[in-house]
C-alpha cells in the first residue's frame, strides 16, 4: 500500500511540474512582452515620434538580461504574476480542448467500423470479446464477479495510449452469443438498463470521471444484439481494487495483465508524458 502511495504521489508531482513550467513561462512572456509593450504604447501616446514595437520590446528584453531592471519600473513583478497567470490558464485550455479533439476523432474512426469486420479481425491488443456482462453461461446463473472481468479489461485499455474496443455479447471464438440473458438480470431488461449497469460499475469500481471516457453502442445480428464499447485513453492512471489492494492493469498482447509496483511506476512516468494515440483495433 505504501508503494501505491508512493506512485500516486509521483504523478502529482510529475503533473504539478507540467504546470509550474507552465507558469514560468508565462511570468517570462509577461516580464519580456507584457511589460514592454504597456511602455511602448505610453511612449507612443507621449511622443510624436514612430518606434518600431518590435525594436523596442527587443532592445528592453536585451536590458532586462544584461541585468538592468530600472527601465521595467516597479511594476514587472506584477506583469510576471499576469504571464503566470495567463500561462496557467492557456494550458488548462489547451488540454481540455486536446482532449475533446482526440475523443471527436476516436468516435469517427470507430463509427465506421461494422460489427462483422471487427469480429473478423480477432482479439489482439485492440480488441478483445466478452461472453457477457455478469451472466455465467457455465453455471446457468448471474454470476457479478464477471463484472470485474470486463472492468479489468476496460482499466487495461484505459490506461494504454490508444485505448481499445470490447465487444461484450461475443464468445472468444468470434461467435455472437448476444445479451438476451444479461437483460433479463437487470431491473430494466433491455439497452438503457444494460448501460446504465456497465456504467455504474465504472463509476463505483474506477471512478467517476472515467465514464466520459466510454462510448456504447448496440448491434443487433440475427436478432441477438451486442455491446461495443469503445474505450479512449484515460487522463489519469485508472487502478481496479482486488480485495483491498488496488491493482494497475495493462493490455498487452492479447491478454490484460497486472503490473507490479516497479512496472507501473516506471509505465505511468513514460505513458502521461506521451500524447494519446487514436485506437485501431485492426
Amino acid at each position: 500500500m505504501k508503494r501505491f502511495f508512493l506512485l500516486i504521489l509521483s504523478i502529482w508531482k510529475q503533473q504539478l511540474k507540467l504546470y509550474v513550467y507552465a507558469a514560468l513561462i508565462g511570468a517570462v512572456i509577461g516580464m519580456l512582452v507584457l511589460a514592454p509593450s504597456n511602455d511602448f504604447i505610453e511612449m507612443q501616446t507621449l511622443s510624436e515620434g514612430k518606434i518600431s514595437a518590435l525594436g523596442y520590446i527587443l532592445t528592453q528584453s536585451k536590458a532586462l538580461f544584461q541585468g538592468d531592471i530600472s527601465i521595467q519600473r516597479d511594476y514587472l513583478l506584477f506583469y510576471a504574476e499576469i504571464g503566470a497567470l495567463l500561462g496557467l490558464m492557456s494550458f488548462a485550455i489547451y488540454g481540455f480542448i486536446h482532449r475533446r479533439l482526440h475523443r471527436i476523432e476516436l468516435l469517427k474512426h470507430e463509427l465506421d467500423k461494422d460489427l462483422l469486420s471487427i469480429i473478423e479481425q480477432g482479439e489482439g491488443p485492440w480488441l478483445e470479446f466478452k461472453s457477457s456482462l455478469r451472466w455465467d453461461i457455465e453455471q446457468s446463473r448471474v454470476n457479478r464477479t464477471l463484472e470485474s472481468v470486463v472492468l479489468k479489461t476496460l482499466a487495461g485499455f484505459m490506461n494504454s495510449a490508444r485505448g481499445g474496443t470490447l465487444l461484450i455479447g461475443v464468445s472468444d471464438d468470434g461467435a455472437i452469443l448476444g445479451l438476451q440473458q444479461d437483460f433479463q438480470s437487470l431491473k430494466k431488461p433491455n439497452q438503457d438498463g444494460f448501460e446504465q449497469a456497465l456504467m455504474t460499475a465504472v463509476s463505483s469500481n474506477l471512478g467517476a470521471d472515467l465514464c466520459r471516457h466510454l462510448h456504447i453502442l448496440f448491434h443487433v445480428r440475427d436478432g441477438k444484439q451486442v455491446c461495443r464499447v469503445i474505450v479512449s485513453p484515460a487522463h489519469r492512471p485508472v487502478f481496479l481494487s482486488q480485495g483491498k489492494t488496488p491493482k494497475f492493469f495493462l493490455r498487452t498482447g492479447g491478454s490484460t495483465r497486472d503490473l507490479n509496483v516497479q512496472e507501473a511506476l516506471d509505465f505511468v512516468q513514460s505513458r502521461w508524458k506521451q500524447k494519446a494515440i487514436p485506437i485501431d483495433s485492426g
